[in-house]
This record gives C-alpha cells, structure tokens and sequence, in this order.
C-alpha cells in the first residue's frame, strides 16, 4: 500500500469522512490495488485516530464497491474473476443507458459545453491516470441529471468496481487505440447535444460493450482466481 501523508482536516468535515476521501482517491488511483487488505490499525496510526472512525470509513467504502469486509479478516479491495467483469460490464450495458436516458432531458447548457470541454481535455491527455479520471468526469456528468437515487447511485458502485479493469484495458490498448474511444465519445456526445434518448442510449450500450469485448481477449488482466 503506497503510503502517503493524508491530507488535513476541511472545516466540518468528519474523521471518517476524511479517511474515506484519502482511501478512496488511493484504491480510484490504484494505489492499493484489487485484492490487497487495508489494515485497520495502520490507517488509524496514519491518521492519528482511533479504530473506530477507520471502520466507519471502509464501512462507508464498502457501500461504494471499493472494499469487502470479511468476518475475522478485516477489509480489502475486492478481486474480481473475468467473469464477474464479464457480468458487472452487462449490467453497465443495460443500466447506464437507463441513466443516461433519465439524465439527457435534465442536462443544461453549461452542462453539455462541459462535456465537450473535458472530451477536448481528454483528446489532448497522453497518460493513462488522466484518461481514467477525465473519461469518469465524463460519463458520471453525463448521468448526473438522473434523479432515481438507487439506479445513480449503484451505476457509480459499478464504476469504482471496474476501475481497475479499465486502468489494464487501456494500459494494454496503447495510445494507438485512443482514436476509437473519442470517436465514440464524439457520437455520444453529438447525439447529448441532439436530446436524442434512442441513439444516446445505443451509442453508449455499443461503448461499454466493445469494452467488455476486448476484456475478455486479456485473461491476463484478471491474474490467478480469488
């Protein structure tokens, strides 16, 4: 686990919450990667804390997707098989869709020229870590006039589930392969500003899925099972 010195206190802002933001930007950043335990009292002596708000934490983590609690083992990242990627990306297919088609009618101006502009950004980006969080800021925009609170909020867990799946796939395509993401962002971004639900949708669907796709050609990626 890289260690780092975590960042201070913002005013009003819990012990636990602030070891949660710090642990999640690690596991987002892959840092602490799939599989590796997240000791208790080691985060609790980083921080200066007891166990406890350590435990509220990973606990506030968990509802997230980014750890496990296991009875009498303590927490780790999840370590996912190819077939459960292969089943969480077929949920993304039908469920982001579903977001998005919520999200569309809600999204203003400001927030379809964002969308553009961070499209712009992730044309310019030459580094993996960037793409990661550009292509997140994208997508989670773009679903974030859904106001169905158990379909936002579980199409996020999906994504901190796969973040580290997307990290090796785009690792392995190489920048060669970067113009087939954009245009597809541009597809998806052109039928955003047309309000167009139906091609939106199929655009999106036909996204994940080539992902998904291309996955499974790279058992690599998955390591030994759990």
């Amino acid at each position: 686990m890289l260690k780092e010195e975590p960042a201070p206190a913002s005013g009003g802002e819990a012990a636990s919450e602030r070891v949660a933001k710090h642990l999640r930007a690690q596991i987002l950043s892959g840092a602490i990667g799939p599989g590796e335990r997240i000791r208790q009292e080691d985060i609790a002596e980083q921080f200066g804390l007891s166990r406890l708000p350590v435990r509220e934490a990973l606990r506030m983590l968990e509802t997230e997707g980014l750890t496990e609690l296991q009875a009498n083992k303590g927490a780790r990242v999840p370590h996912l098989s190819m077939s459960e990627v292969d089943v969480i990306y077929r949920m993304r297919e039908s469920l982001e869709p579903l977001a998005l088609g919520e999200s569309l009618p809600l999204l203003d101006t400001a927030d379809i020229e964002r969308l553009g502009s961070i499209q712009s950004r992730i044309e310019a980006n030459t580094d993996i870590q960037g793409f990661l969080d550009l292509d997140r800021e994208f997508h989670l925009l773009s679903y974030s006039g859904c106001t169905v609170e158990p379909l936002s909020s579980y199409v996020v867990r999906l994504w901190n589930t796969t973040q580290h799946y997307r990290r090796a796939f785009i690792a392995l395509s190489g920048p060669g392969r970067m113009w087939i993401v954009n245009a597809e962002h541009q597809l998806l971004l052109d039928a955003i500003v047309r309000r167009d639900v139906v091609d939106a949708g199929n655009i999106l669907r036909g996204h994940i899925r080539r992902t998904r796709i291309e996955l499974a050609q790279h058992p690599d990626i998955f390591g030994p099972g759990k």
